[in-house]
C-alpha cells in the first residue's frame, strides 16, 4: 500500500492552520479580558469617530482639537452616568437583598394559591405527580432566590470595590484620549513594526470583521441601549406615579441584558412580570408594563431595519448552542459572549465553512 505523503502533508497543514487560528482566537479572548479598559476605550473610540470627523469637517478644526472637544463631552456623560448608576444600583441592590425573603414568600404564596385553585383531577394526574408539582415550587423558588442573592452580592462586591473601579475608569479614559488624538500615529507604528504581508492580511481580516461583527455589535448596542433607556425612564415614571415599582434601575438593567440576547427579548421579562402583577391583584401595574413593553417593541421594530437584522447569519439553533456553550464556560455573561465568538469564528473560517470544513481539509484534490 502506497501512502500519498503529499496529500497527508496538505491535510496536516490545514489541520494545524485551523488549530493555530483557534488558539489565536482563544488567546485574543484572554488578552481582551486582561486588557479590558483598552478594549472598552477602543470600542468607544470607534463609536465617537464619526462625531470627531463631523467636527473636523464642519468647524474646520484639526483632529486633535476635534478629538479633545468630543472627548470632554463623552467623558462628562460617562462619568455622570457611572456615578448615578453606582448610587442607584447600590441602593436598590441593598434594599432587594434585605427584603428578598419577603418577596420569595409572596411569590410562593401566589403559586400555592394558583395550584390550590387548579383541579388536577380533571387531567387525571397520579397523586405522586401532583405532590411533586406542588412541592417542587418551593425548591424552584429557593434555587432562584439563591441565584438572585449570589448575583446581588456579586454586584455589591463590584460596586463597593471603588478603588478598582476608579483605576479601571481612569485607565479607560486616558486610553480613549490617546486613541482618539493619536490614531494616525498608532496605526503608522503598527504598520512600521509588522511585515507588509502581515499588515495587508490583518487589515483585510479586520475590515471584514469590523464590517460584520462591528456592524452587528454597533446595531445591537444601540438597540439594547434604546430598550434600556426606555424601560428605565418608563419604570421611573411609573414609580413617581405611585405604581408599585421598587427597583427600576435593577429591572431596567435586567430587561436590557435579556434584550441583548439574540433569541430572547425584553418580552421574556416584561410579559411574565405583567401576568404575575395581574394575578397578584395589581392589574393597573400589569397593564402599564404591557403598554411600556408595546412602546419598546414599536420603537425597536422601527429602528431595527435601519440598523441591522437580528439574524447574525447563522441558524438560530447554532446561536442557541453558542449561548449555551458560553453559559457553561463563563456563566450568565457567556450568553452574550457566545454569539459574538460564533460570528468571529464564522468570519475567520468563512472559506472553510462555505466549501465544507471536513471536505476542504480531507479532499484529495
Amino acid at each position: 500500500m502506497i501512502i500519498d505523503m503529499s496529500y497527508w502533508t496538505r491535510v496536516i497543514r490545514r489541520i494545524l492552520y485551523v488549530a493555530f487560528i483557534l488558539i489565536g482566537l482563544y488567546l485574543s479572548f484572554k488578552l481582551s479580558i486582561f486588557y479590558m479598559p483598552f478594549l472598552i476605550a477602543f470600542i468607544i473610540s470607534l463609536i465617537i469617530e464619526p462625531a470627531i470627523r463631523f467636527i473636523m469637517k464642519k468647524m474646520n478644526l484639526t483632529r486633535k482639537t476635534s478629538s479633545i472637544i468630543i472627548f470632554i463631552i463623552v467623558s462628562a456623560i460617562i462619568l455622570g452616568g457611572v456615578i448615578w448608576g453606582i448610587i442607584a444600583l447600590f441602593s436598590e441592590a441593598s434594599n432587594l437583598l434585605q427584603s428578598l425573603n419577603e418577596y420569595v414568600e409572596k411569590v410562593y404564596i401566589l403559586f400555592q394559591n394558583l395550584t390550590n385553585q387548579f383541579d388536577f383531577d380533571k387531567i387525571h394526574l397520579p397523586n405522586e405527580v401532583t405532590n411533586i408539582l406542588q412541592s417542587s415550587t418551593g425548591g424552584l423558588l429557593n434555587a432562584v432566590s439563591s441565584w438572585i442573592r449570589n448575583a446581588l452580592n456579586g454586584l455589591l462586591n463590584i460596586i463597593t470595590s471603588i478603588p478598582t473601579i476608579a483605576i479601571y475608569f481612569v485607565i479607560t479614559i486616558m486610553a480613549l484620549y490617546l486613541i482618539c488624538v493619536d490614531k494616525v500615529y498608532i496605526l503608522d507604528q503598527i504598520e512600521h513594526h509588522f511585515p507588509k504581508k502581515w499588515v495587508f492580511k490583518l487589515g483585510t481580516h479586520i475590515r471584514e470583521l469590523t464590517k460584520t461583527l462591528g456592524g452587528y455589535l454597533k446595531a445591537e448596542v444601540t438597540l439594547v441601549l434604546v430598550s434600556f433607556i426606555i424601560s428605565l425612564v418608563g419604570l421611573y415614571i411609573l414609580k413617581f406615579a405611585k405604581f408599585n415599582i421598587e427597583f427600576p434601575m435593577l429591572m431596567a438593567l435586567f430587561i436590557g441584558f435579556v434584550d441583548a440576547l439574540p433569541i430572547l427579548g425584553s418580552g421574556t421579562v416584561m410579559v411574565p412580570w405583567a401576568i404575575i402583577c395581574g394575578l397578584n391583584g395589581d392589574l393597573k401595574l400589569g397593564i402599564a408594563i404591557i403598554i411600556l413593553f408595546a412602546l419598546m417593541s414599536i420603537i425597536r421594530q422601527f429602528l431595527e431595519p435601519k440598523l441591522v437584522s437580528k439574524n447574525i447569519g447563522t441558524h438560530p439553533i447554532f446561536t442557541l448552542i453558542a449561548m449555551y456553550t458560553g453559559f457553561k464556560f463563563i456563566g450568565v455573561f457567556g450568553m452574550l459572549i457566545g454569539p459574538i465568538i460564533l460570528i468571529i469564528i464564522k468570519n475567520v473560517f468563512a472559506t472553510l465553512i462555505d466549501e465544507g470544513v471536513m471536505k476542504t481539509i480531507f479532499d484529495r484534490r
